[in-house]
């Protein structure tokens, strides 16, 4: 449980959000307007901020803006709550420093969900006010938007630590490998829920939406220089040495090899595990369609090869 600043200049809107944190168990705070939530986000010092974008004079995406850019509320999470669902209006929430996005009409199961998921993330930082844990924060939170993919982030953070060691790579490579295990997705926080959370295959403009996920991750990682081995892993993580992956079909050696590596354990953990629109491979089956993939010219074999002997050694 915790402190939640709700920040609506709709007052019903803001009594029906306060009125389900209530029953939840946590205590609510109320805004009608952004400079009042920075005022109060200062003064009270919440554990999460849920603010409606659209208010007169300091809107959702300024208001968010200036708690981000204050050092006693940087790691306050700010959930953008919005019936805009234009990419380009997440990028610019993201710009602001939006941790996370409600689309309305939101469910209020999933509401409760994302608000205990958010200070269960807000507890973590309190103690571990470093780069790694805002990292690590920011990446759960996105995974969090999706309960089919609990783990993926953690596990893949693994399999490419392994993997990278397995293969004699040098500790900054390994550390990079690491950190682009959580972050590869980022950029899924700019897709909308309706898209990231089908249950069903994708049309093919909805896909074209999904592909930018890896372009809009590497914008967000573009001006943190600790991330730059980072950004070719998100950028690129979805290429395939023949030129058929996305988003700049890049072939061969041209795909840095940190995001080939990831890509591997991506798909290895893509068909292992339960999605909405497919049921978990066992892993024999997944050992053959990444062999598969090799013999298409979608990944190096050698590469291939060497996480398979790590997956018959019981990888983790």
């Amino acid at each position: 449980m915790g402190v939640v600043l709700v920040v609506d200049d709709i007052e019903g809107n803001a009594r029906l959000l306060a009125s389900l944190l209530t029953a939840d168990g946590h205590s609510v705070r109320t805004a009608a307007n952004g400079a009042d939530a920075v005022r109060l986000a200062l003064s009270v010092h919440p554990d999460l901020v849920l603010m409606d974008v659209m208010m007169p004079e300091v809107d959702g995406f300024e208001a968010c803006r200036q708690i981000k850019g204050q050092a006693a509320t940087r790691l306050t999470p700010v959930v953008l709550v919005t019936a805009l669902t234009d990419t380009d209006d997440r990028i610019r929430g993201i710009d602001a420093g939006a941790d996370d996005f409600l689309s309305k009409p939101f469910n209020r199961h999933e509401l409760l969900a994302r608000v205990r998921s958010l200070l269960r993330l807000k507890r973590y930082t309190d103690d571990l006010d470093t780069a790694e844990s805002v990292i690590v924060s920011l990446a759960l939170t996105i995974e969090a938007r999706d309960s089919n993919t609990d783990g993926h982030c953690q596990r893949l953070a693994a399999y490419a630590v392994s993997l990278g060691r397995a293969l004699g790579l040098d500790e900054d490579d390994v550390a990079a490998l690491e950190r682009g295990g959580y972050l590869h997705d980022v950029g899924k926080v700019g897709i909308p829920d309706a898209v990231l959370l089908k249950p069903g295959p994708l049309t093919d403009d909805e896909f074209a939406l999904m592909k930018q996920h890896t372009v809009i991750g590497d914008r967000l990682c573009g001006e943190l220089r600790s991330l730059r081995k980072v950004r070719p892993i998100v950028r690129c993580h979805h290429e395939r040495l023949d030129g058929t992956g996305y988003p700049d079909g890049l072939r061969g050696d041209a795909i840095p090899l940190l995001a080939q590596l990831m890509g591997i354990v991506d798909v290895f953990d893509a068909l292992t595990t339960v999605r909405p629109y497919k049921a978990a491979l066992p892993r024999a089956r997944a050992v053959e369609e990444l062999k598969a993939e090799a013999a298409l010219g979608w990944r190096r074999a050698d590469l291939v090869g060497t996480f398979l002997s790590l997956v018959e050694r019981d990888l983790p």
